[in-house]
């Protein structure tokens, strides 16, 4: 639980040892303070926010294992039988998020890392308009979710993501593209 003073978070509970070493060895030591940092990086997903990452077609995540080995998985959007786009994810509420786990490699690469570590970062990035988002937050491994089953019929499990930080990126960098609809002449599984 981050810690108060005079009802406001302290930089030194936002953010971690490393970062703010790293923010004074690379001459950004007073780029934050106690007043504008709780501005960008929130606890809980804003309204704005939640619809935003709603409708995106994809994310990406990040997760280690107890030893810190680090992995980053796409996550995508399933269709109906129709060809309709089922949710990317939804919010449940402003400190909870769901995603489902489909059918894949069966490495479990990611799920083994939450297995052993239940922290994630997920990046939210829409490419079309130049906009980005991170969520970091603790994980809980659901196998058995009925609501969740009539969002995700092909869902095999289901991520369930509590918020710990939540914040937007700024745009610098972020190459500008349309996004095209999914085609099954593509590269397939194994194609590298």
């Amino acid at each position: 639980m981050v810690k108060k003073r005079n009802g406001s978070r302290r930089v030194e509970d936002i953010l971690h040892r490393g970062e703010i070493e790293a923010q004074k060895r690379f001459g950004a030591e007073h780029a934050w303070n106690e007043h504008n940092l709780p501005n960008m990086i929130h606890e809980t997903i804003p309204t704005s926010m939640s619809t935003f990452i709603e409708d995106l077609p994809f994310f990406f995540i990040a997760t280690a294992n107890d030893a810190g080995d680090c992995d980053c998985s796409f996550r995508g959007r399933e269709y109906n039988a129709s060809g309709q786009p089922l949710p990317l994810l939804k919010v449940l509420d402003e400190k909870r998020l769901v995603f489902p786990d489909f059918k894949g490699n069966n490495l479990f690469n990611s799920l083994g890392n939450m297995l052993t570590n239940p922290h994630i970062g997920i990046l939210f990035i829409d490419f079309e308009n130049r906009l980005r988002a991170r969520v970091n937050g603790a994980v809980e491994i659901i196998e058995r979710w009925d609501e969740m089953q009539a969002v995700w019929p092909t869902a095999r499990r289901y991520v369930l993501v509590t918020v710990e930080q939540v914040y937007g990126n700024c745009r610098a960098r972020i190459p500008k593209m349309t996004l095209v609809p999914p085609s099954d002449s593509l590269l397939q599984e194994g194609d590298f």
